[in-house]
């Protein structure tokens, strides 16, 4: 961790440019998330339900350190299912669910800061909240953990008024497995309003 936050200083320090006066992004985006590794597994259905909200504080012309908190949540029904637990097996259809909240420190790099477009890199860390339910007639199992999680992000801020602009971006969040349940990764694409740009 402390590697981590050297290099993230040496890396401002020898591409950023100092801002007074500090501009700050708020952005306000809507969430699709596409499960992949061993969530995929569980939930293989994209989900159209989610949002996230960023604050970054602009401590260089073309360097901002925030958070991130968002929410996404995964459903599919799956039909003729086996469930087994311990010695038990239970078959039927499943309705399976997981809500993930990630709460994450981040850093994001711009390559054409003030520009009408402005593409950008970023990455975070932090935990990631997860929710995980199987339910079988009136067989229910719920499983809620905390995750350390990951997030490199790649995106696109396009112009749209002085301190407005429109937000394009692809991120992967990586859920670490915990002692309750495996790991939960999936791709959210992005599309929001940006603003203070």
């Amino acid at each position: 961790m402390k590697k981590i936050l050297f290099l993230l200083l040496i890396i401002t320090g020898t591409f950023g440019k100092p801002v007074f006066g500090q501009a700050q992004l708020t952005q306000l985006q809507y969430t699709a998330g596409f499960a992949v590794g061993d969530f995929n597994d569980f939930i293989s259905q994209a989900s159209f339900r989610g949002g996230t909200f960023e604050y970054h504080k602009m401590m260089f012309s073309n360097v901002g350190f925030g958070f991130e908190v968002g929410w996404s949540a995964f459903y599919k029904e799956y039909e003729n299912e086996t469930f087994t637990d311990g010695t038990q097996s239970i078959s039927g259809n499943q309705f399976r669910y997981c809500s993930t909240v990630p709460v994450l420190a981040s850093v994001n790099y711009y390559t054409k800061p003030g520009k009408e477009f402005n593409p950008f890199a970023g990455i975070g860390i932090g935990t990631e909240f997860s929710r995980s339910d199987l339910d079988m007639g009136i067989f229910t199992k719920q499983v809620d953990t905390w995750h350390f999680a990951l997030k490199p992000e790649i995106g696109i801020i396009k112009r749209v008024a002085a301190t407005t602009g429109l937000i394009l971006s692809a991120k992967y969040y990586h859920a670490f497995k915990t002692q309750e349940i495996g790991a939960r990764s999936y791709v959210a694409a992005n599309i929001g309003l940006v603003w203070g740009y």
